[in-house]
Formats: C-alpha cells, sequence, structure tokens
C-alpha cells in the first residue's frame, strides 16, 4: 500500500459543489499527492474520494485481516492441526 500522507486540512476539503466544478483538476491532485480529498456538504463531512491504487489496497488489507481473524478465532476454538495432520491432509488431497 503507498506510504500515507497526513490530510492537507487546507488543500484536502473542499464542499462538494467545488468537487462539481473542478472535479477534474482534484482528481488529479488525489493522484498527484495521494492523499485524500474529503468532500463536504452542508458543513458536515460527506464523502472521501481516494485514488484507485490507495482503494485497491485498502480492499486487500480488509482482506488479509479477515484471513488473520478467521485463523486467530479457529486457533481460539481449538480448530487447528498439528504438523504431521496437516501434512497428511495435504497429501491426501494430492491423491
Amino acid at each position: 500500500m503507498p506510504a500515507r500522507t497526513a490530510i492537507d486540512f487546507e488543500s484536502d476539503i473542499h464542499p462538494v459543489t467545488d468537487f462539481r466544478a473542478n472535479s477534474a483538476a482534484m482528481l488529479e491532485q488525489v493522484r498527484q499527492t495521494g492523499r485524500p480529498i474529503i468532500l463536504t456538504q452542508r458543513g458536515r463531512s460527506a464523502a472521501v474520494v481516494l485514488d484507485i491504487r490507495t482503494y485497491q489496497a485498502l480492499l486487500e488489507q480488509i482482506d488479509e485481516l479477515r484471513d488473520i481473524a478467521r485463523g486467530v478465532a479457529d486457533a481460539d476454538a481449538g480448530r487447528v492441526l498439528g504438523h504431521d495432520e496437516a501434512r497428511q491432509a495435504v497429501i491426501g488431497t494430492l491423491r
């Protein structure tokens, strides 16, 4: 995942009306800086615009964390195999 860059509170927070008027320039800013843009409506945060690489990396991290959580839950519940048992299970699936 690309290194996380701190949000610049002067240039990364915009009303959604500004985004409508300047979307191409703002999307280019996101691509160039790697920082997200926060869009606001009526003075409140409404949406975040991320570049596609950052978004994809976040999805991949979520998948990895889910896999880790499943593994920890299996270990906590005693659903584990020793080395020899795991080896036999793998060999059995190859036959």
